[in-house]
């Protein structure tokens, strides 16, 4: 891709003054954006694979998602609703009331980021239940403050000599069907670490001691690592049944991405607490916890919230991408758009023996990338080619082989074609190299 002494200057300029524990996967410089398309400052298209992370679903700079903004902005941007409250932090809380899961009375919190929410359900989760431990899973992530650095299971580059972690943080075992044991069936492997789940609360940690079980509907970092229903049914069932708290951290999967608004719904559970958070507000910093009224309430005056929690401006533009979902149908986009990447997918498996495993839901997506044994493979290559070829591509998994997808939903025909084009010439490098 074109680059000029401008792009290379503010490259100079960022490795003097920018921290390198930032990582940066494509060294170009972002100019403007619409929809799934990012335009450099040397004028250089991107399709955009990653969304920043997730958090785009209604794409880059929605006019409706711009036009809430620019209106707010006019009004007032912080005068911080803990002093003096404002309609747009009221309804938003009476929206996420309505549309998660759940067919019982709702509170809502709103925060500044994903592992803000995640601290604030364990918060909760505490003051509810009067106990401290916390579970959470294997190959799962949380984020990166202290108490969720401790959640998140990859050492490198998430926690390593960053400890010590806040205590009272335990880790149950999570089905990974693609890394199950040669010679057994998928039934008998789920049934065996559902019994490993319980064991867990008699070898490890006590169910009376547990205030919460976090869990990721579908875990993001650790590889789009989707589970089966019965074993998330049996997580919520044996949550219920011992007086503890079941969080659904939708951080990454809410919003549509996974063809339901929330990817709990589809695992026929209604949890108690749910984090949100990324794609909520169209790229703006803007998180929250929802859960039963009963243990939201129990937080008197001051013990929730913070200096910038619920930006008004934040919150009309989440109120604006709320709309946008069900005005353009986006949950049934994410379905169509998720088959169209499974079927190229599919296709790659059938020329490239290194393509293991593919899954996902909706346009949750991915492949994991492996020689003969199993073993990683190819995946940074892929990404590598594709950041330098017009193509926002991230890796995931504990192993760093997965390649996902996180495309904006509402990319055209056009643009996903351009990104799939350039994606085939990437596993094409890829195969030919040794």
């Amino acid at each position: 891709m074109l680059q000029t002494n401008q792009t290379k200057e503010l490259v100079e300029k960022r490795k003097q003054y920018v921290v390198q524990g930032v990582s940066n996967g494509n060294l170009a410089v972002a100019k403007e954006a619409k929809g799934a398309t990012i335009v450099d400052i040397e004028g250089n298209d991107w399709i955009d694979f990653a969304a920043a992370i997730g958090t785009l679903n209604v794409g880059h700079s929605h006019p409706k998602v711009v036009s809430a903004v620019k209106d707010q902005v006019e009004k007032f941007l912080h005068p911080g609703f803990n002093v003096i409250m404002y309609d747009s932090y009221i309804r938003l809380a009476e929206k996420l009331a309505e549309i998660t899961p759940g067919s019982f009375e709702k509170q809502v919190v709103l925060l500044n980021s994903g592992a803000e929410a995640v601290e604030n359900a364990v918060k909760i989760a505490r003051k509810y239940t009067k106990k401290q431990a916390v579970v959470a899973f294997t190959n799962g992530y949380h984020g990166r403050t202290n108490l969720t650095m401790g959640m998140t299971s990859k050492v490198k580059p998430y926690k390593y000599e960053f400890g010590p972690f806040a205590p009272e943080i335990y880790k149950a075992p999570y089905p990974y069907m693609y890394r199950k044991p040669e010679g057994i069936t998928d039934e008998a492997y789920v049934d065996h670490i559902i019994e490993q789940f319980h064991d867990f609360f008699i070898s490890t940690i006590a169910p009376e001691m547990v205030a919460c079980v976090v869990m990721e509907p579908i875990q993001g970092e650790g590889g789009f690592i989707v589970p089966p229903k019965k074993f998330v049914q049996a997580v919520a069932n044996f949550c219920k049944e011992n007086n503890i708290v079941f969080v659904a951290d939708e951080i990454q999967t809410g919003f549509a991405r996974t063809g339901t608004l929330f990817a709990i719904e589809q695992f026929d559970v209604e949890p108690d607490l749910m984090t949100v958070s990324k794609s909520l507000a169209a790229g703006l910093p803007l998180s929250g916890v929802v859960g039963r009224k009963e243990m939201m309430e129990v937080s008197t005056a001051g013990e929730l919230g913070g200096t910038y929690a619920g930006s008004p401006v934040a919150c009309e533009a989440a109120l604006a991408v709320i709309d946008i979902i069900e005005d353009e149908k986006l949950c049934e986009k994410a379905q169509v758009l998720g088959d169209k990447l499974t079927k190229h997918l599919h296709g790659y498996a059938e020329k490239y023996a290194f393509v293991g495993d593919i899954r996902g839901l909706g346009a949750m997506v991915a492949v994991e990338l492996v020689d003969e044994h199993k073993a990683p493979n190819k995946a940074t290559a892929i990404a590598k080619y594709a950041n330098d070829n017009g193509l926002l591509l991230l890796t995931a998994g504990i192993k760093g082989n997965v390649i996902r997808f996180l495309s904006p939903l509402v990319i055209t025909d056009e643009e996903l074609e351009k990104g799939l084009a350039i994606l085939d010439r990437a596993f094409e490098a890829a195969a030919k190299e040794a």
